[in-house]
């Protein structure tokens, strides 16, 4: 008796002093649900990431993808990029491209892959222009050689104007190795050095695509290559230059150039993140290598050795060209570039000076959070880490790179298991720049019907210049012109057919032609580039 006295009154205490029963039973099974949830949640941590990631796309709301403040300003939706040659252009244009796509905006798109290029900029290139201020576009990049009047037909008069450069000397060692068979200066001599000892042995201005060999910046830029260097010819095409252009990035300096670009732009940090597109595969050299050419950020990059010969109506790999260069013959190729080379000093003192301006500290913070970011989107969008992988490798078309002679250009397989948004914005960061461009051109002109699948797709930008070979995955394509240096009579196009019979050939038809035999024809008063398939030389 005595005892459960005693009992009652302990329990009568502990609840006074400690609260009733139930509710410490309460408490312990919150604390139980508590710790579950915790460990579901490290369990499925790593599945939580990838959607988190895309939310809203790559260019979400989040932090990471906004990168440091940008301050009160508004970004430009109105922006022109002059695609310069050998520079890591293709990578700048497809951040124009995403950005674009994800809001909606309108391309400036050639009718083909190009601009008109190598002719003067004319604004009936654009597909779908119908006159000064009749279409509003907001965005223009493919390669073009570039003409303001002409541009600003088409473009708003608010519109950013940037462009990219990079050292003479590494862009004739890309340039030689990848127009090795379409520059008639190039194809005749044995080696880069070769051509650095003597260059006017070899060059004639009269022949086409022998603008690849000489200042091809000054070139792309509108200016005359061909002059003779004077520093104040020199001084007046900087100027020129310096007035046209808000910005010029330089290829060098990849990541600082995306940096100076984010801020000018008032783009979020997602905007200029990339990852390395048409890198080629890395093999063993023996004897001279690539000098000078390193960098992971520098597309198609010099040593790209893609030589193709016609015999007997089939295509012929060559060997890879030699690009070993000593001091002196890089110092010779400088002279024989100096246009370029006096535009490549000017603006990389510019390009630094920015850098001052911007903070060397806040420089070198920002760009190792671009890094960062991109090592995350990495592990998020690329299998096996963001390691590239060969062409046929690929199972995906849509994003398997184009292919050229005996160098294999790279890609990128998407990481399995992606919700549909990430695989959206992943899809965004690898799409090929010529599938990327069709993708788009699809979307501002969906009326227009497809045209029917060829047996290989073109390939890429400057593969479309006359007289280079094609190739798709490895496989040698149908579309081959005739040798570019020849100033007569043309060989016949066909149009239609595969390069076999039943095809008609482009001059039995009327109408106004491209520079390179393509025919025109005027619709909606907008000069209309006919692509042509070319047949076998002959």
């Amino acid at each position: 008796m005595v005892f459960r006295r005693r009992a009652r009154r302990m329990r009568w205490l502990a609840c006074g002093r400690f609260g009733p029963l139930w509710l410490w039973k309460a408490l312990l099974v919150f604390v139980v649900i508590a710790f579950a949830g915790q460990l579901l949640g490290l369990i499925f941590n790593k599945s939580s990431v990838q959607p988190a990631a895309a939310r809203g796309g790559l260019f979400s709301s989040s932090p990471d993808a906004q990168g440091a403040p940008l301050g009160s300003c508004r970004p430009h939706t109105h922006v022109m990029f002059l695609k310069t040659h050998k520079t890591a252009s293709s990578t700048v244009l497809n951040m124009l491209y995403r950005f674009g796509e994800e809001r909606e905006l309108r391309f400036a798109l050639p009718v083909g892959y190009q601009l008109g290029y190598p002719l003067p900029f004319n604004a009936h290139r654009v597909k779908g222009y119908r006159g000064p201020r009749a279409l509003e576009f907001h965005l223009m990049g493919n390669h073009m050689r570039f003409n303001k009047p002409e541009v600003e037909k088409v473009m708003p008069a608010d519109t950013f104007y940037f462009s990219i450069i990079r050292d003479p000397v590494a862009l004739a060692e890309s340039s030689f190795a990848y127009y090795k068979e379409v520059a008639p200066a190039f194809r005749k001599a044995r080696g880069l050095g070769d051509f650095a000892d003597d260059p006017r042995r070899y060059y004639d201005a009269r022949l086409r695509n022998n603008h690849y060999a000489r200042n091809l910046l000054w070139f792309d830029f509108g200016m005359d290559h061909n002059a003779n260097f004077s520093l104040g010819l020199a001084r007046r095409g900087e100027a020129a230059v310096r007035r046209a252009f808000k910005l010029i990035l330089v290829s060098e300096y990849f990541d600082q150039s995306m940096v100076l670009l984010r801020h000018a732009l008032c783009w979020p940090l997602d905007a200029v993140v990339s990852f390395s597109l048409n890198a080629r595969q890395q093999k063993p050299s023996g004897g001279g290598g690539v000098g000078g050419v390193a960098g992971s950020w520098v597309g198609k990059a010099a040593a790209v050795a893609a030589g193709v010969a016609v015999g007997g109506g089939r295509l012929q790999a060559k060997a890879p060209p030699n690009l070993s260069l000593t001091a002196e013959q890089r110092e010779k190729l400088r002279e024989w570039n100096a246009l370029d080379w006096h535009l490549y000093r000017a603006f990389n003192q510019t390009f630094w000076e920015e850098v001052e301006r911007f903070g060397r500290a806040r420089m070198d913070h920002e760009v190792a959070l671009l890094r960062s970011r991109r090592d995350a989107l990495a592990r998020v969008c690329l299998r096996d880490g963001g390691r590239p992988v060969e062409a046929h490798r690929i199972r995906d078309k849509a994003i398997r790179p184009f292919q050229s002679g005996l160098v294999k250009i790279l890609g990128y397989e998407l990481q399995p298991g992606l919700d549909n948004a990430t695989t959206r914005a992943c899809l965004r960061m690898i799409r090929p720049e010529i599938q990327y461009k069709d993708v788009l051109d699809a979307k501002l002109f969906p009326r227009a019907a497809p045209p029917p699948a060829p047996q290989a797709p073109p390939g890429p930008p400057e593969a479309l210049d006359p007289g280079h070979g094609m190739s798709w995955a490895g496989g040698v394509g149908p579309y081959v012109r005739q040798d570019p240096s020849r100033t007569g009579p043309r060989l016949p196009f066909v149009v239609g057919g595969g390069g076999g019979g039943g095809g008609r050939t482009a001059e039995e038809g009327e109408g106004e032609r491209d520079w390179d035999g393509s025919r025109l024809v005027r619709s909606n008063r907008t000069l209309v580039r006919r692509e042509a398939k070319v047949a076998r030389l002959r």
